[in-house]
Formats: C-alpha cells, sequence, structure tokens
C-alpha cells in the first residue's frame, strides 16, 4: 500500500513539474501590407455628467488607412442600454466613417459601456470602444398652486 501511495505522488509531482515548465508561447500577429486599418479619433468617448433624459447619441469617428476595403461584420454594446450603429457596406481605403453609439440616458448614475467591433482588420479583428459618464436625476418642475377660484372666501 505504501509503494502505491508513493508512486501516485510521484506521478502527481511530475505532472506538476512538468505542466508548470511549459513555456508561454505568445504569438504577435503580423500586419499584412495590404489588409484594412481602422484609425479612430479616439478610442473613449465622455458624456460628462449630464441630465436625465438628454441626447443619447455619441460618434465615434474613423478612417481606414489600410490598403483594402474595411468590412465592419458586427457591432455589439456590453448590454441593452448601448447601442451601435455601424456601416454596412466596406469602407474603401482612405474613406472615413462613423460608429453611432445610443446610451439609455434615463438610466441614473455614473456608467461606462463598452461596444465591440467585428471587423476584417488583419490580427486583432475586434476593437473596443467605450463610452462613460454620469446621468444625474432630472428635478421634478415645481408644482404651482391651484388657481384659486375668484371670490371663494
Amino acid at each position: 500500500m505504501k509503494k502505491l501511495l508513493s508512486l501516485l505522488a510521484l506521478v502527481a509531482l511530475v505532472a506538476t513539474v512538468s505542466f508548470a515548465q511549459t513555456p508561454e508561447i505568445k504569438v504577435t500577429p503580423v500586419e499584412a501590407a495590404d489588409s484594412p486599418k481602422m484609425d479612430f479619433e479616439t478610442l473613449e468617448v465622455d458624456y460628462g455628467t449630464i441630465e436625465q433624459g438628454s441626447e443619447p447619441l455619441r460618434v465615434f469617428k474613423f478612417t481606414n488607412t489600410g490598403k483594402s476595403p474595411l468590412v465592419i461584420t458586427n457591432a455589439k454594446g456590453s448590454c441593452g442600454c448601448t447601442v451601435p450603429k455601424w456601416p454596412k457596406e466596406p469602407i474603401a481605403p482612405g474613406e472615413e466613417s462613423a460608429i453611432e453609439v445610443r446610451y439609455d440616458t434615463n438610466r441614473v448614475g455614473p456608467f461606462t459601456k463598452r461596444v465591440t467591433l467585428t471587423t476584417n482588420e488583419n490580427g486583432e479583428n475586434t476593437i473596443v470602444l467605450t463610452i462613460k459618464g454620469k446621468v444625474n436625476k432630472k428635478e421634478a418642475a415645481p408644482s404651482l398652486p391651484a388657481k384659486e377660484k375668484e371670490g371663494a372666501f
């Protein structure tokens, strides 16, 4: 029984050491000279501090600085409160375009949301855009006293 336990302990030790010694190999993609390339003016838009129900639309402008048409196959918000709209047609080299993002500004409080784009760019084919800000509760309109009838007193 001691031999069996010793053998199991030895196998566990060898397995642990052999897995621990496996070097991590990082593969960095090499961009092809003729691939499309999205260059954004900014990857983050700050709404700042806004009032509840304010304008929800913000725009991420970009240019295809690559040498072939850029295709955005999908754009997905990190939640249902963040809705992106993207160009469905290919963007030619040198052409400018934009991603529109709408945030539900009826949600009160600070927020940081992301939009993930899936493209045909070489190498990293996902790009993450970020919106952030703070929505303050809209103050209720002051209630006016009811107009008294003339001569009621």
